[in-house]
């Protein structure tokens, strides 16, 4: 659930959006992206669409703990770079298929929305992997660097995409 801060700064983006035309707007069906989807849809006059493959990584028994408790062996990161695309938490998923989800999304989303701006709302993770296959950049080559919440980020493949961290 989101703060009141959290919410606040959901109202924020979607007046910084207020002017933009987007063809369709999609979220992460996590709750916080939802909620943050309903706020900025409302102000767009846009119902965003839920969608599981925007999902936060899977960390699976480690779901939930600090990202920084779990070791680079587990989590392929260390230090805002990405050490081991294959690293997997217990019962988790690795940042290769993390990387593949993401990438479908985008590959089936260019089918489903040819043409026009979409908007996305999602989590920083899906936002680093956007950047970095938009980019070319593959799950090994990738930096992790911070998204911070209410952040807005425009990805280009081949329509613009306009993704915003919950």
């Amino acid at each position: 659930m989101l703060t009141r801060k959290g919410r606040a700064e959901a109202t924020n983006v979607a007046g910084r959006l207020a002017g933009a035309t987007f063809t369709a707007m999609y979220s992460s069906d996590l709750k916080r992206a939802r909620e943050t989807a309903e706020i900025v849809g409302r102000a767009l006059r846009m119902v965003p669409r839920s969608e599981p493959a925007l999902r936060e990584r899977n960390f699976g028994q480690a779901q939930g703990r600090p990202h920084s408790e779990l070791l680079s062996a587990a989590s392929g990161i260390e230090i805002d770079r990405v050490v081991d695309a294959d690293a997997r938490p217990v019962d988790g998923e690795s940042l290769t298929e993390f990387y593949e989800r993401v990438a479908a999304f985008i590959n089936e989303l260019e089918m489903r929305v040819p043409e026009g701006d979409v908007l996305v709302v999602t989590h920083g993770g899906v936002i680093r992997v956007a950047q970095a296959y938009c980019n070319g950049i593959p799950a090994t080559g990738m930096d992790w660097g911070p998204v911070p919440n209410a952040s807005v980020w425009g990805l280009s493949r081949p329509q613009t995409s306009i993704a915003i961290a919950p």
